[in-house]
């Protein structure tokens, strides 16, 4: 499943923070971004994955709420120039803005150490493939297999 953020600027997103219906939410760069409650709970609940895209301050608040269904990956880039240049050449975000980022984006990497796995963007093919990886291995890890216990104690009985 791809990713569920929701961006607004406007009174709903103040109206959903007030009724608790984000699992996180954080202003970066002026503006606020969260991830809405129901929609992550019932895909978790019918067993699926999920895959988002937040910043530290949102996957901290996801660690308090989610922490057995929550793997993290911080995705750093392979040097700061190209970092740069590929702010620039998303055409996303004004030169301001762009330096802004530039400005931050030390304060932001020095959250790595919280994540449970760290992907160095060297080429995107293959950190994607890392990510897929790591997916795999989650899935494959003994605390998330479900009915796994009742399967083993059918194994051995028959």
């Amino acid at each position: 499943m791809g990713e569920t953020i929701f961006l607004s600027t406007g009174s709903g997103f103040n109206e959903m923070m007030a009724r608790d219906e984000f699992l996180e939410h954080a202003i970066v760069f002026g503006n606020n971004y969260g991830t809405p409650r129901g929609p992550i709970e019932e895909a978790l609940a019918g067993g699926r994955d999920i895959v988002g895209d937040v910043d530290w301050q949102g996957a901290q608040q996801l660690v308090k709420r989610i922490p057995d269904d929550l793997v993290s990956v911080f995705v750093l880039p392979p040097s700061r120039e190209a970092l740069a240049m590929r702010l620039r050449s998303r055409a996303q975000d004004s030169p301001t803005v762009v330096a802004a980022r530039m400005a931050k984006s030390a304060e932001e990497m020095s959250h790595w150490s919280e994540y449970d796995y760290v992907i160095i963007n060297n080429d995107i093919d293959e950190s994607v493939a890392q990510a897929r990886a790591i997916l795999i291995a989650e899935r494959c890890r003994r605390t998330r297999k479900t009915g796994l216990a009742d399967f083993v104690r059918g194994l051995r009985a028959g």
